[in-house]
Parts: C-alpha cells; structure tokens; sequence
C-alpha cells in the first residue's frame, strides 16, 4: 500500500475524531456545567451526556487503532494491545448504541400519545423503565465485550496449529467455528436497532394521529405538540440512518479480517465507522433546545470577538 494513501486514512481519522470531541466535548461541557449549577440533571440530559462521555472514549480508542493500522500494521491483527482494543472498543461501542437506544424510547414513551393499556402503563412508569433499560444496556454491553474472551482463546488455539503446519480437518473445523463466531457477533446490534425501529414507527403513527386531530378542529398544525413530534423523529430518523452506515462499516470491517493482507478494506471501514459517534453528536445539539441555544450564543460571542474595533464580551 502507498504512503500517500495511509497519510490520507491518517487525515481523515484525525479529521473526524477532532470533529466528534468538539461535539460530543461540547454536550458534555454544557450539561456538566448546567449539573454543576443546579445541582439537578434531567433523564434526557443524563442520557444524552452519557452518551457523549461513552463516544469520547469510543472515539480515542478508534483513534489508536488507526495509528496501530498505520504504524504497526503487521501488530494489529495480533497481541495483547489489539486485545485490550477490541475489548475496550466494544464495550464503548455497545453502550453507546444501547444509550442512543434509550433517548429514541424516552422520546417515544414522553412525546407519543396513544391509549393501549401496555403503552400507558410504560409511559407513567417512563423513569423506572429508562432507569431498567439503562442498567440493562450496560450488562449486556459488558456482556459483549466478555465474549471476545472466548473469541481470543480460539484465535490462539488456531494460530498454534497453523503455526506448527499440520493443517487437518480439525483445523478447518475450528477455524470455521471461528468465522462463524466472530460473524455472529454482530447479532449484538439487532435488539437495540428493533427497538429503534419500534420508537421511530410509534413517533410516526402518533404524529399522524395527532394532525389528523387538529385538522379535525380546524386548529393550527404547528402547535407544541406537533413540533415535538418533528424534532424528536429528526433525532431518531437521523439515529437509525448513521447507525445502518455505521453497521455497513462494522461487516466490512469484519469481512476484512477473513480477507489477509487487505489494508485498504480495514481503513476504508475504519473511516466509516468514525462518521456515527462523529456525525451523531451535531444532530443531538441541534435537536436539544438548550444545546442548540448555548451552541448559537456561543457561535455570536465568537462572531462578535472577530469583528474589527469590537471590545469586550458581545451583550445581546
């Protein structure tokens, strides 16, 4: 592979990651200092800020391994750092998706508006499911990071057979097991994705329901309400999108490792997998009142400070 096309992986992973720590470093400057304050976080801010602190780490670990794929390319499919990596970047990886799970149900179970007994009962125990759901997501997402164990010790047995050259049937078996392992991993991704998929498809129904209403009376389709429904199907719609993305980068990314020697693939999936924790984080500032307010006010303080002969902090 060419020095010019590593370079170019290594701008552009440095070029994402310095773009997902300005917004998720952000989120979580704004929601730590306003906790600071009042000394009081609300469930939304509590996951949202969560789910920034777990993508600044996803974010340094999918850094390193970048570095390692550039520098050290012939370490990075073996050893105990790569093992340290995967373990932490799975775990990173599973909460933070679980955690954007979480928001899509709060948005559904708070904002939604429906009469079956089952989706009343979960919405006036909203705090108690979230707070379940929560702790759920981090045990399975310890979870997944403690079947790589397993993975690991069949990878080692492998290698030492391949190592001695007495390829056998036995060896094509386990090797097999492996791959099949190691592909099935991904079957993490599915309950949160459902659930995802549930949240969006009630947010459209109810909104549907709801303008029928005001239509009905004759009132104004822009009320609270409706608004509500808008930004909070933005926020999902834009969850599912970069998560498919993200998940098309995860299986070639994975492929990669049953195809030797093909670096290109891995960085290719490497940059892929950058975009989600990334691109995701300006969504949520953008679809957060408050975020999006500090974020503008901050954007005019900036302005105000560049203008020429301008003195002191800008007042609005």
């Amino acid at each position: 592979m060419s020095g010019l096309t590593k370079w170019v992986f290594l701008v552009l992973s440095v070029t994402q990651f310095i773009l997902g720590m300005l917004g998720n470093g952000f989120i979580g400057l704004v929601n730590g200092s306003s906790w600071l304050k009042s000394r009081r976080m609300s469930l939304s801010d509590f996951i949202i800020t969560s789910l920034a602190l777990s993508r600044i780490v996803l974010l340094w670990v999918l850094l390193v391994d970048s570095m390692i794929l550039v520098f050290f390319p012939k370490a990075h499919d073996a050893g105990v750092t790569m093992q340290v990596i995967d373990i932490f970047w799975t775990f990173t990886n599973h909460l933070s998706i679980w955690l954007a799970t979480c928001l899509g149900v709060l948005f559904c179970l708070k904002i939604a508006s429906f009469s079956h007994p089952t989706f009343l009962w979960l919405k006036w125990r909203v705090s108690r499911v979230l707070t379940w759901m929560l702790l759920g997501a981090l045990l399975l997402s310890c979870g997944s990071a403690m079947s790589l164990i397993h993975e690991f010790e069949m990878y080692y047995v492998l290698r030492g057979i391949n190592a001695s050259g007495n390829v056998t049937d036995y060896f094509r078996k386990q090797k097999n097991k492996y791959e099949r392992f190691h592909v099935l991993g991904t079957l993490w991704h599915v309950p949160p994705l459902v659930l995802s998929l549930a949240s969006y498809i009630l947010l459209i129904l109810s909104l549907g329901r709801h303008t029928q209403q005001m239509q009905q009376n004759g009132t104004s389709s822009s009320d609270p309400s409706t608004e509500a429904h808008k930004r909070a199907i933005k926020i999902i719609l834009s969850f599912l999108f970069l998560f498919l993305f993200y998940f098309l980068a995860f299986l070639i990314t994975v492929s990669s490792y049953f195809i030797p020697g093909d670096e290109t693939t891995k960085m290719f999936g490497e940059l892929m997998t950058m975009v989600y924790p990334a691109g995701h984080s300006f969504v949520l500032i953008l679809g957060n009142n408050k975020l999006r307010q500090t974020f503008v006010e901050m954007l005019w303080c900036e302005s105000a400070h560049l203008k020429p002969g301008s003195k002191g902090s800008f007042s609005p």
